[in-house]
């Protein structure tokens, strides 16, 4: 009973202290916060949408020649990409407007 008593203690320093909880939350938002940034398909230069993986030169030509894009589906409407391409590619462009 008594070990029991000293755990309850323990567990609620830990909990009231706020240290460790800031430090855990620091580090969890530091994680959530690095997503990757999206590719402007209608900006790019060649250089840069060869940085995705799939994309080499002739897509990064491709590309920039059927600008502009009014969402990044038109990769597929414009007969840009083949569709195992662009659903390779999807979640790492966007298409911006001006």
């Amino acid at each position: 009973m008594k070990l029991l008593r000293i755990a309850a203690c323990l567990l609620a320093f830990i909990l009231l202290s706020g240290a460790p909880q800031s430090a855990l939350f620091a580090a969890q938002g530091t994680a959530k916060t690095a997503a990757p940034a999206l590719i402007d398909l209608n900006s790019a230069t060649a250089d840069q949408l060869k940085s995705i993986a799939g994309i080499g030169d002739v897509y990064a030509g491709k590309i920039i020649k059927g600008r502009p894009y009014k969402t990044k589906t038109d990769l597929l409407n414009k007969k840009i990409l083949p569709p195992a391409t662009y659903n390779k590619i999807k979640d790492q462009v966007i298409a911006k407007q001006k």
